[in-house]
Formats: C-alpha cells, structure tokens, sequence
C-alpha cells in the first residue's frame, strides 16, 4: 500500500542478513531526523537471521518483507513505489548517521534544482574518509585501477578515478557517488524510471548516475552530512561467495557495453569481458589467501 505524501523525504533500505547493523542504522536515522517528516520503508529480501524484525513497531518505520531475497535495484525500485515522497534517500543498512542531519541532506537537494543525486562524505568505520564521489574511468584508468590496487592501492590509475588530490571538505560536481547513501529527487528518478532491474546487484549506482547525466541531470557531493559506511556487510565483504563475484563481473560488463563502449571501442567488448573476469577471479583468489 502506497504512504500518503505527507512526508518531506522517504528512506528506502534493503535489508538482507545484516545482524545487528539495521537496528543501528535506524536509531541513527531517528537521532539524524530533527523535526522532519520521514517516512522509513524497510525492504527486508527473505533474511534468515532475524535483523529485520526490529523494524518491526518502530514509529514511522514500514517493513516489506519480501519471500525470496530479490537483491537490491529490484528492492530500492519496490521501496520507492511505496512511497509518494517528493525525496528519496535510497540507504544501506550497513550504515550510521555520522555528522549533520536528514534535513542538511535535503537542504544541499533544494539548493541545487539540477542535481538528479546528491550523495553524502562517507567515512569507514574506523572514521576514515571513503573516497565516495568519482570519475566515470576511461578504459586505461578503469583497467589499470581494476589490476594494479590489488597490489598497491595507492597508485596513478586509481588516484585519478577516485580523485584523490580533490579536498573532499568542499562540495563539488562529479560524476558518481557510492550507492550506500543516495539522495534523489522523485523527479529525476521517474524521470529516467528508476533503477535498471539488469543490474540487480554492483554498478547501480554508476548505471543511474550516466542516465540521468544524459537526461540533463548531474551527481552533487557535499560534505554538509556525513554517514559511516561498513561496507560489505550483505554481501561478506573479502569472503563473499563466489558467485556474487561473478556477478560484480557481470554487471561491471553490462554498464560498460550499454555506456562506454560506442563507436569503436565496440571492438574491445572481448577484450573487456574477459579482463573483468581475470580480475575478479584474481581478487576472490587473494581474498581466500588473506583469510588463511
């Protein structure tokens, strides 16, 4: 059943087997809320491990609870039409509210009418920054990142498609923001109709972003909120089952023949495909050497 639009912003979370991080992510939202109107809708994809019954009986909280696990642009898509929101904030629940608060969030959107995604500073769990807010890579940059920072994570290829050198203490235009926190009017996204249910896991978030560039939008970062992020925590990060690392492979695939490779580079589709599952071989490879 579709919420009255009553609420200023919806919060949309999917919600798959994450312990005891949901409950922490929606008491964060709760401190985070002020005296805005929210409304929370819980997308919970068939959990077996109870993290989505404390959803249950919050105040201003609805729980969907899917009977198979749908994974996430199929959910996110489920969660919007729930809601008649004028703002959706699409939302890990590996997350936690860290600085500044929803309303900030939502101010940055109003201020900026043209911005079709407005994503927040990300920090990792140990309060780092995570360098949320990238280039679109090319194809030398994108392979060089994709190969090298298995082995040295701080390298030319990666800095320029993280943008590393840029003080990310200041707003700024880019191309892309991480899809753990992203802020959309309901405007852009209807406009280009939401999340592409192809890429039902992995490179969402890069798939959005380029649609709604070439509809005439653009991706904001600001620094006015901030959210921590453990990442990896549906997903089980350097142990993650082997299939979801085809999967990545898959998408990251998809999203580079749909986007980036016209013209002449459709000659390099081979190529590309079989780099992408060299490199995710590789890295599911090394992550079952460093958990020995």
């Amino acid at each position: 059943m579709t919420a009255p639009p009553t609420a200023a912003l919806a919060v949309v979370i999917v919600n798959f087997n994450t312990g005891d991080w949901l409950g922490r992510c929606l008491r964060s939202l709760e401190a985070a809320r002020g005296d805005l109107a929210v409304d929370v809708v819980v997308v919970d994809n068939a959990s077996t491990d109870g993290s989505a019954d404390v959803a249950e009986g919050l105040s201003g909280v609805r729980l969907l609870r899917n009977p198979t696990n749908r994974y996430l642009s199929p959910a996110w898509n489920q969660g919007a039409a729930a809601t008649d929101a004028p703002y959706l904030l699409f939302l890990n629940p590996d997350t936690e509210w860290f600085g500044g608060s929803l309303g900030d969030l939502l101010r940055a959107a109003h201020a900026d009418p043209m911005a079709g995604i407005v994503g927040p500073m990300l920090r990792n769990v140990d309060g780092t920054v995570y360098a949320s807010g990238r280039r679109f890579p090319g194809l030398l940059d994108g392979l060089g990142h994709a190969f090298v920072s298995l082995v040295r994570s701080e390298n030319a290829f990666t800095r320029r498609y993280r943008m590393s050198d840029w003080d990310r203490a200041r707003p700024r235009v880019v191309d892309w923001v991480s899809g753990a926190c992203m802020l959309m009017p309901r405007a852009a996204f209807d406009a280009v109709g939401g999340f592409d249910e192809g890429f039902p896991l992995y490179a969402e978030e890069l798939d959005i972003a380029t649609r709604l560039r070439d509809a005439g939008w653009h991706v904001l970062f600001t620094p006015d909120a901030e959210v921590i992020h453990a990442v990896g925590v549906s997903t089980g990060g350097d142990r993650r089952p082997h299939r979801l690392v085809v999967m990545h492979s898959d998408s990251l695939f998809r999203y580079y023949t749909m986007h980036r490779a016209r013209g002449w580079r459709r000659v390099t589709l081979p190529a590309v495909w079989l780099a992408l599952r060299a490199r995710a071989e590789l890295a599911w490879a090394i992550g079952r050497v460093r958990q020995r």
